[in-house]
């Protein structure tokens, strides 16, 4: 007979969020269409490596960035209006693994779990850490600060998100 005192509950993280649901609802959509972009290059990816490279058990690799920017004025005496600046820039890889056992696909699982554990705590240690180069809100109305979410961006680093070439 199993015993629940091998079982953990998984930690819950919970963040106080007042918005208007409108908004929650875009975002909803815009995660699963990225989530969708993502899958669909991924397979992509898979079917055109072939069955040779699929063998040994690997899978296909992408990545998601996820940007916030602040609107500023522009300075520049021959432009006007507003300008989006990234202030910060998340990226997530991803990595589909292939297990061709039923013990292979319990092992990666309990690693994907162990490994979404670990970077949620990182980000949420950082994240509470790290809030001095957030930009004062200065609107009343809607998101204070636009955000990005784009599939497999191919520049990375600080220079994609103040797009600097």
């Amino acid at each position: 007979m199993p015993t629940t005192m091998d079982q953990k509950d998984p930690p819950e993280f919970i963040l106080d969020v007042f918005t208007d649901p409108r908004s929650v609802r875009d975002l909803e959509t815009m995660i699963d269409q990225r989530a969708s972009a993502l899958e669909r290059q991924l397979d992509a990816e898979r079917s055109s490596a072939g069955g040779s490279n699929n063998a040994g058990g690997g899978g296909a690799r992408g990545q998601v960035a996820v940007q916030f920017f602040e609107k500023r004025r522009r300075k520049a005496w021959l432009s006007r209006g507003d300008e989006e600046v990234c202030w910060e820039c998340w990226t997530i890889k991803v990595t589909v693994a292939e297990p061709r056992t039923e013990s292979e696909r319990a092992k990666v699982r309990r690693a994907m779990e162990q490994t979404l554990l670990t970077t949620a705590m990182k980000i949420v240690t950082f994240a509470n850490s790290h809030k001095d180069h957030i930009p004062p809100i200065t609107t009343q109305g809607g998101n204070p600060f636009p955000f990005k979410i784009n599939v497999d961006q191919k520049e990375t680093g600080w220079a994609s998100c103040m797009r600097i070439y």
